[in-house]
């Protein structure tokens, strides 16, 4: 009941911020509810919603809803739809991630930031945003001040990349699902990003979005081990030869994931009703709707401010080279 009082504000605060834009969204249907909710969240967390009795609600909505409609759009999806990706997307996602953590480890180096930092963005950028910073910051014994930046950095650049990609791949690909859903899916770095910028497209492009998505997210396991192998003092090549214990490595499939693959699984064997697939896609809509204003709510311009131009330079340079990468893999594997 306790845990319920505190999450409450957050959540309804977001609630009224979806239900709000999608009303907004009914006048500008070419701008889309996202955009609004988005907006409208982050003009009232900076202003007069700047209130911490928010904060728990807002983290609630932004995670653990996005993660329940995640779960949710399984039982829209076959198996044959997930594998609509094919060997060339399994192959992109692989690909994207190495040439993005090889980049950003060497602008991290370039720009004198510390070998424990660079590799907290390298993860952050390349699998999952915070999560996959969470998941590798013990491996690399990482403090707790190298955390948060990592993470308000990778935030806010996929933020950025979250209102900027839509029109990019208008310009690029006409907004042809396969290929937007690779440019979304394969460089945005959480999966609320992923999906707040593919809602602005269509329900195509966030299916296969969020598949490319799911992809990166369990390749979070391969960047774990990866991470535990290497040298991490500051003088010594990555590759050299280790001393002492190696770190232990604790990372796993979220359950989401699980879920989502059990539910694709159930549903592909058609015993469940279209009302049951209907219905669970309309309300993954909403919970993502109110996962965006949450996402808004939660961006503070004075994280921004304060992490410098230093760290904000560092972001931009490692989306910008993700886009580029994904553009050049696009061409080269999706004709």
């Amino acid at each position: 009941m306790k845990k319920l009082k505190e999450i409450l504000p957050g959540f309804l605060v977001c609630l009224v911020i979806g239900l709000l834009a999608q009303q907004i969204a009914q006048f500008f249907p070419s701008i889309g509810a996202a955009l609004f909710a988005i907006g409208i969240g982050m003009l009232a967390g900076n202003t007069f919603l700047n209130n911490d009795i928010f904060n728990i609600g807002t983290k609630f909505s932004e995670s653990r809803l996005l993660e329940y409609s995640i779960v949710l759009t399984g039982l829209t999806l076959h198996l044959a739809d997930i594998m609509g990706i094919g060997f060339e997307g399994v192959g992109f996602i692989a690909i994207q991630m190495t040439l993005t953590i090889c980049i950003c480890y060497f602008i991290g180096k370039k720009l004198g930031f510390s070998k424990k930092f660079s590799l907290l963005m390298c993860a952050g950028n390349a699998v999952c945003g915070s999560s996959a910073i969470g998941t590798v910051a013990p491996i690399v014994d990482a403090d707790s001040k190298d955390k948060g930046i990592s993470i308000t950095i990778v935030n806010v650049t996929g933020t950025i990349l979250m209102v900027v990609l839509p029109f990019l791949t208008a310009l690029l690909y006409n907004h042809e699902t396969l290929r937007t859903s690779a440019m979304i899916g394969g460089t945005l770095q959480s999966i609320g990003q992923v999906i707040a910028s593919a809602v602005m497209v269509n329900g195509d492009v966030v299916e296969f979005a969020t598949i490319f998505k799911i992809v990166r997210i369990i390749f979070v396991v391969f960047v774990a081990i990866s991470y535990s192998r290497i040298n991490l003092e500051e003088h010594q090549s990555l590759f050299a030869k280790k001393e002492g214990i190696s770190a232990k490595v604790k990372a796993k499939v979220p359950w989401f994931v699980i879920g989502f693959f059990i539910l694709s699984l159930i549903v592909s064997t058609g015993i469940i009703p279209t009302v049951i697939s209907t219905t669970a896609k309309m309300i993954s809509s909403q919970f993502e709707i109110i996962a965006l204003a949450a996402i808004g709510m939660r961006v503070k311009f004075k994280d921004l401010i304060k992490e410098g131009p230093k760290a904000m330079l560092y972001g931009c340079l490692t989306g910008g080279s993700q886009v580029v990468i994904a553009f050049i893999l696009i061409a080269l594997l999706f004709h």
